[in-house]
């Protein structure tokens, strides 16, 4: 025993502490202040309308008041038509929108009207349309975006509209108002909060697609895991303990880059079935799975890309590559996954992390098959990519790595060495 035995694992511990801290803390402590380009559609369908003889459009006012309030560090506000706004919701390019009628300044009149006319009062509509497919936590940003920022439109239209009112029927007049119309002058605007496309029974509120991709990841990381042990055990590269019982056959003096291919092999044939589990019971619990082919095929690719670089990094790290798949893997990969705090909610270092994280890719493409019909647009096609791209990365450092070890004699053995100027040939496991 040296002191190094207690030293060396703890300050390891220790470093992955402060890294478990910085990203899981600093993911959800404050989606206020980290919030940034957060994507929203602004639409004026306003007609306009003659208000005391002049040509009035208080929808484009309003659509310049809101691209000036509303921060441009924090909000990404996309002034598009109805169309492109539908499209981009149906895509999940932006997690809301909010929508100005076309009869929005003729409904307004109507109201400044009505306060001094007898008669119905209907109040002028906007509506705010939020994105719930996106993920649970993007709906309430939405909202609270949406409330602030119409509070003040609101406020203004009010006094504006009271002002009118008052000038047109003079200081008398204005006596004469009731009260119902003075409220109604004060708060003129009706905000309709309504969700695009709400989720679909069986759904969990969005959160079966992080699920479905915690799974597939798991079965690729941890197969690895357990399929890296088990192979080695076999082949005799390591020993296998039972209770108390200790077995560790003779090493077959299999090559480093046979080794892999043959974890690679096991893993590329679990891969299938274990997809094949994963969406057949989804099926029995009632989840909605509208591609189910889809959603398989992606499945068994992604369990195979993840599966393929885990057993890559143990091939070249050796048992250090059991610290660096759980960090790649898991500790970076949930606060990047934007599955459940959007990354325009997260602390930038979070955010750029998703660009190749795999957790990140494989959610896309999760979620795009379960809640966007399988729209390349909506994440699909970026998915794929990433996954097909990582699956090459992981492949290409297995090859690569077990061929060079093999190539300078660095052979598995645990043969002892016969004399004291004797070298122990390295071990690193593959």
């Amino acid at each position: 025993m040296t002191v190094r035995t207690f030293t060396a694992p703890v300050a390891l511990l220790t470093v992955f502490a402060a890294l478990l801290a910085t990203m899981y803390l600093g993911y959800a402590s404050n989606t206020e202040k980290n919030l940034h380009d957060f994507p929203i559609a602004l639409v004026n369908q306003d007609l306009g309308d003659t208000i005391d003889g002049t040509p009035t459009n208080i929808g484009a006012q309003i659509t310049d008041a809101l691209v000036a309030g509303i921060p441009a560090d924090k909000v990404d506000l996309r002034v598009v038509g109805i169309a492109s706004a539908r499209a981009q919701l149906e895509n999940g390019q932006v997690y809301g929108a909010i929508v100005i009628p076309s009869d929005f300044t003729k409904r307004l009149a109507i109201l400044g009207a009505a306060s001094v006319i007898p008669g119905d009062i209907e109040r002028p509509v906007i509506t705010v349309q939020s994105n719930p497919r996106i993920g649970p936590y993007t709906a309430g940003i939405m909202s609270r975006i949406a409330d602030r920022a119409l509070a003040q439109v609101q406020q203004t239209v009010g006094k504006n509209l009271a002002d009118r009112v008052h000038a047109t029927v003079g200081p008398e007049g204005s006596a004469q108002i009731s009260g119902a119309a003075r409220l109604a002058i004060a708060d003129p605007i009706r905000i309709v909060d309504v969700p695009f496309r709400p989720m679909p029974d069986g759904a969990g509120q969005g959160l079966v697609a992080f699920f479905y991709t915690l799974i597939l990841l798991l079965a690729g990381f941890t197969g690895a895991m357990i399929i890296h042990t088990l192979i080695d055990s076999v082949l005799g590269f390591t020993p296998t303990e039972y209770g108390p019982w200790f077995v560790h056959p003779p090493a077959t003096g299999t090559s480093r880059l046979r080794t892999l291919l043959i974890k690679w092999a096991v893993i590329g044939a679990a891969a299938p079935i274990l997809s094949a589990v994963f969406l057949g019971t989804a099926k029995l619990l009632g989840i909605p799975v509208t591609s189910p082919l889809l959603l398989w095929l992606y499945g068994t690719l992604a369990i195979i890309a993840v599966g393929f670089t885990a057993l890559s990094v143990l091939a070249t790290f050796g048992t250090a590559g059991l610290m660096i798949n759980l960090v790649l893997f898991i500790v970076l990969g949930l606060p990047s996954s934007a599955a459940t705090v959007p990354l325009e909610a997260v602390p930038t270092y979070i955010a750029a992390l998703a660009r190749f994280e795999p957790m990140h890719q494989i959610y896309l493409a999760v979620r795009a098959i379960l809640l966007f019909d399988g729209r390349a647009e909506a994440g699909l096609a970026q998915g794929i990519w990433m996954t097909m791209i990582g699956l090459a990365v992981g492949a290409t450092l297995g090859v690569a790595a077990t061929f060079a070890y093999d190539h300078r004699g660095l052979h598995r053995t645990t043969d002892a060495p016969t004399s004291p100027n004797a070298t122990r040939t390295p071990a690193l496991a593959s």
